[in-house]
């Protein structure tokens, strides 16, 4: 009985060294992960307090016909967004003509396009709504807030033809030099280059890494740059979605191209580009129509 009691003795003593042992050890981990990670939260805190109030998007592609487009530029410009900005969580609307296709003539052969009727082919046209939140596009829906509309309202947004919406919530945005002299605030700004698309599974991160750690550092160093926008489905065919801001059509003709030359979209200068899917006739340029440009 003695020597069983002697050996439960010896095993308590050695189990209290190696727990002493490891709770030492965990302590001094513990610390120095607190110590190293104080600069992080920090950061993190301030990025809290300084996050971006517009992080929901709704935007829409569409194309008009000749035929009574001047009778609906008036009511969305005059009475659909104005009554649209009224509502809770709605903070600003930018409605644009597109431009350009990127790559031109060459765009079809340069990036791959789904290819599904029900993902309508209109780009003429972007109406780009910003909410606080992309939840505030989910009480209502847009369908269901389009068909509560007068029958005025109805017929006009019948006149849309390939129509395509994505509803997206921004995962990051970088801030771009000339936003300091932008004086409109959250509003879009007045030259768009907007992509949607979607990306296999095996690349998305390399994706990822590619806009945060390549494009949209190098995009923002540019002298026109107002901020860029890296978004994610909610709802609609693409899953990803981009938007960089420019001061203007003359600096997006200057600057864009050679940023996107210097930031292949992947990691080690390998790009994911030819893995992904865009929406039909995209990505492309787009200049604002209302609000109307602040004269110079």
């Amino acid at each position: 009985m003695k020597r069983l009691d002697g050996e439960a003795s010896e095993n308590r003593r050695n189990f209290l060294k190696v727990a002493g042992g490891a709770a030492v050890a965990f302590a001094a981990v513990k610390d120095t992960f607190a110590q190293s990670s104080n600069p992080k939260s920090a950061r993190q805190k301030d990025r809290g307090r300084s996050a971006p109030p517009d992080r929901g998007m709704w935007i829409t592609w569409y194309d008009l016909p000749m035929d009574g487009r001047d009778a609906y530029l008036s009511w969305l410009h005059g009475t659909y967004l104005p009554d649209l900005l009224k509502r809770p969580g709605y903070l600003w609307a930018a409605h644009y003509a597109s431009q350009d296709l990127e790559g031109g003539t060459e765009n079809s052969k340069r990036y791959k396009h789904v290819d599904d009727p029900k993902v309508g082919k209109g780009y003429h046209y972007m109406l780009l709504v910003a909410a606080t939140e992309a939840g505030v596009f989910g009480d209502p829906v847009p369908s269901v807030l389009h068909a509560s509309l007068p029958e005025q309202g109805k017929k006009m947004l019948a006149m849309r033809a390939g129509e395509r919406a994505n509803i997206f919530t921004e995962a990051c945005r970088r801030d771009g030099l000339a936003l300091g002299a932008y004086k409109e605030g959250m509003t879009g700004a007045p030259c768009v280059q907007v992509g949607s698309f979607d990306c296999d599974l095996d690349y998305e991160e390399q994706m990822h890494a590619g806009y945060v750690l390549e494009r949209l550092p190098k995009m923002c160093a540019t002298p026109s740059c107002v901020r860029t926008r890296k978004l994610n489905s909610v709802a609609g065919w693409a899953k990803h979605g981009i938007i960089y801001e420019f001061a203007s059509k003359e600096g997006f003709d200057r600057d864009y191209a050679p940023a996107v030359a210097k930031s292949p979209l992947g990691l080690n200068g390998y790009s994911v580009v030819p893995n992904l899917v865009h929406a039909p006739n995209g990505p492309n340029s787009a200049l604002r129509i209302w609000p109307p440009l602040p004269k110079a």
